[in-house]
């Protein structure tokens, strides 16, 4: 007969090992708490981080509800198999760490299949994607062209490459502070400034489409030897928003695409074009992801930059603005400068009288991340004259005019506050005028203000 005290210790030493498994699960639970999405294996619903590579999360899932470490299984069409949480999953995705779950999540199976069951019948990768070049190509083909501006946008994609990887990696690459310069405009030029602008114009002139580059770190500009020349002219901001580098705020690229309008030898003044003649234009965003907004006159389209394999993917078709934001968007630190017409509207959104809500106030300092907000959100961006600086701060031929363009492409509306910004008839290349962006309905509510301040 056992005695009475071994079989309270058998039995105490049960109820240990009991509360501590349910001790190692609480803290499994807590551990996937932060950044959950739910996924579905063998028809449990499951809680897993957004980082957690897909091996962990099975390996995981099994020793927590099945008591073993699991067999992980390949996508479908291999017949390995690969035990103990080993790297077979990674297969799936190149990047190792699981995607976005839906309807066609290669992570979702159904009860009693192994995942590669569900993965063979929804397949794990989008075999029809469209790159920017497949994109524009097609366009071009529809209009009849020569495919040199596919040629062109192609250069333009490599040097956003470029200048991505480099703003990645510019702490490690001594690529902060500035360059001991300044550029043109007045602005103190960065290490990363030069480099963007060597790597668009080396890009460019290397894709003999071009015949004449101004770029606003170059005070004349650029003529394209007789030998490379295209039929094109590139304007250009090759880092917009340089003054928030070293402290790691979104900056961007900024690009305007004319045709040379005669057959005369290409010189400056070919440049000097109203943006209703532009043929293309667009920005490339540097921030939680790279992406290119871009438009050549038949609507505005987002493309994200996939690293696993090197291309700009299309994610938004077809962008629209909204027709009223809730959003002003402007640099009120010189609110003591402003003209009237400015500060009654502002006060308007700030303490509307007319019981709607007031509008909420964005600014990054970045133009670009703050229009790619604006074309998002809606709302309005502004920079307009100011007594200090009557014709403003942004340059027209490279930042106002391909912005325009794209709101207008896209249902909004840009002003100068006294015309239409593609209206404006360019008479120098680092030409300033004052800018006013955003959606139809709120950039017109500020033309009422203006009108009323003559």
């Amino acid at each position: 007969m056992t005695p009475v005290w071994r079989e309270r210790v058998a039995f105490n030493s049960r109820e240990k090992k009991k509360k501590k498994g349910k001790r190692k699960a609480q803290r499994r639970r807590q551990i996937i708490r932060n950044e959950q999405i739910v996924i579905s294996v063998d028809g449990w619903k499951l809680n897993a981080r957004m980082n957690a590579t897909l091996s962990e999360v099975m390996k995981e899932h099994y020793e927590t509800v099945h008591s073993f470490t699991p067999i992980v299984w390949k996508p479908a069409g291999k017949s390995a198999l690969l035990r103990n949480g080993g790297a077979g999953m990674r297969s799936v995705y190149s990047s190792g760490h699981i995607p976005a779950v839906g309807n066609n999540s290669i992570i979702s199976s159904r009860r009693g299949e192994p995942p590669s069951a569900a993965m063979s019948d929804r397949g794990t990768f989008d075999t029809n994607v469209v790159t920017v070049t497949r994109f524009v190509m097609e366009e071009g083909r529809r209009a009849g062209g020569t495919g040199e501006l596919t040629t062109l946008l192609n250069s333009v994609c490599t040097a956003v490459k470029a200048i991505s990887s480099a703003v990645r990696k510019a702490g490690l690459a001594h690529l902060y502070g500035i360059s001991g310069s300044t550029n043109v405009t007045g602005d103190q030029v960065k290490k990363l400034d030069i480099l963007s602008n060597d790597l668009i114009i080396n890009m460019i002139k290397s894709s003999f489409t071009s015949c004449v580059l101004v770029s606003e770190e170059n005070d004349k500009a650029i003529i394209i030897d007789p030998e490379t020349r295209g039929k094109y002219i590139v304007c250009f901001d090759p880092l917009d928003g340089s003054s928030n580098i070293d402290c790691l705020v979104s900056i961007g690229t900024i690009f305007a695409i004319y045709k040379k309008a005669t057959d005369d030898e290409p010189c400056e003044k070919d440049a000097l074009q109203p943006g209703r003649d532009l043929v293309a234009a667009g920005y490339a965003l540097y921030g939680s992801a790279t992406m290119i907004v871009l438009s050549t006159g038949h609507g505005v389209n987002g493309f994200m930059l996939d690293p696993a394999i090197g291309e700009f993917i299309l994610v938004d078709r077809d962008v629209k603005i909204k027709k009223r934001g809730k959003i002003y968007s402007l640099n009120e630190g010189y609110a003591m400068h402003f003209e009237p017409a400015v500060t009654e509207y502002l006060q308007k959104k700030k303490f509307p009288q007319d019981g709607t809500e007031p509008y909420g106030a964005r600014y990054i300092g970045s133009m670009v991340a703050d229009v790619h907000r604006t074309l998002m959100y809606g709302g309005i961006f502004l920079y307009p004259g100011n007594v200090k600086s009557p014709k403003g701060k942004l340059r027209l031929l490279y930042e106002c005019n391909p912005i325009a363009f794209l709101v207008e492409q896209a249902g909004g509306l840009a002003t100068t506050g006294a015309q239409r910004v593609l209206d404006v008839q360019p008479e120098a290349l680092h030409q300033r005028v004052p800018f006013v962006v955003g959606s139809r309905d709120d950039v017109n509510e500020y033309l009422s203000f203006v009108k009323k301040f003559p």
